[in-house]
């Protein structure tokens, strides 16, 4: 669930939001849709870490609007759930692309480092799969899924091939490529 994590720390970055405001900012930047049963016990969790302050804000006739921010603490493990991308979640599409988006917010070595990490789960992931397809025994079906599912990660290791040469440097992608 990082990549949720990830969303909501990065759109307070950009500035406080109340609960409803955050949900319906990601959503419109992500297409993700926040649940309040992911969304705020994320936020006291990040309020706990000391990564998120919260102030109530009063409305007359209304209960107060609680009003989220992030601290230096949050800008922090923002950055480092970016940098990091664990071998169990290389393999997850949605993380690999939630931070990709955001590669704007790391060093180049950092960037690097995600890639290698995406690059090393499709590798992980294309073994298994040719392991898959020798035991498909010519079953025409699985032969085709598996066809298909070792093109795409073969695709998207040229892909990646090409993202290390972005990556080196701090120019932003070029508009067209923004995932």
């Amino acid at each position: 669930m990082s990549y949720i994590e990830i969303l909501i720390l990065r759109n307070l970055s950009r500035r406080p939001a109340h609960g409803y405001e955050l949900r319906k900012r990601v959503e419109a930047v992500t297409g993700v849709v926040l649940n309040n049963n992911s969304l705020y016990p994320a936020l006291r969790r990040f309020e706990e870490a000391g990564a998120v302050t919260r102030t109530a804000h009063p409305q007359q006739g209304r209960p107060a609007k609680l009003v989220y921010e992030l601290t230096d603490v949050g800008r922090q493990l923002l950055h480092d759930m970016l940098a990091e991308l664990p071998p169990d979640q290389a393999d997850d599409d949605v993380e690999f692309m939630t931070r990709l988006g955001q590669f704007g917010l790391l060093s180049p070595a950092e960037r690097s480092a995600v890639l290698d990490a995406r690059d090393a789960a499709l590798a992980d992931r294309l073994e298994r799969v040719a392991g898959l397809r020798e035991r498909a025994d010519s079953e025409p079906w699985s032969m085709l899924v598996t066809a298909q599912i070792m093109a795409k990660a073969q695709s998207e290791r040229a892909w990646l091939r090409g993202l290390r040469e972005l990556a080196a440097g701090s120019a932003p992608a070029p508009a067209g490529n923004e995932q």
